[in-house]
């Protein structure tokens, strides 16, 4: 495609909401799964640690 402007090519003929939400959306779960993953690992490690002690 050629598109004249920034504007156009931001407006993806008529699907920039879809096509930039979606690049949006998954770099926020890019970065949230990492975190939820190490807080998830953490409390693990918290459970066995405290299950040892007992």
């Amino acid at each position: 495609m050629n598109w004249g402007s920034a504007g156009e090519f931001f407006a993806m003929g008529g699907y920039g909401l879809y096509v930039w939400g979606s690049y949006i959306a998954c770099v926020v779960l890019m970065i949230v799964e990492p975190l939820l993953a190490r807080h998830r690992h953490a409390q693990a490690r918290r459970a066995a640690a405290h299950l040892n002690e007992e």
